[in-house]
């Protein structure tokens, strides 16, 4: 099986100290872990329960901007 990139945005929550993340790119992806290490495990995890139900392919990360107003 063929290697896929994916990009997570990843957060600090001030109010409980954790770390959020989610990848913009595929629904439902989102989870949070006390570490970067924890999130970024969860991450995956989530991901791989996650791309078992969708098209792989049904989705394309086309970039990150930067919006100031």
């Amino acid at each position: 099986m063929k290697k896929r990139k994916f990009f997570a945005i990843i957060e600090k929550d001030s109010e409980t100290n954790l770390y959020v993340g989610y990848i913009p790119q595929i629904p439902g992806v989102h989870t949070q872990g006390k570490t970067l290490d924890e999130l970024h495990n969860n991450l995956k995890e989530v991901l791989e329960l996650c791309l078992v139900e969708i098209d792989q392919e049904e989705y394309e990360f086309v970039g990150i901007q930067e919006i100031s107003i």
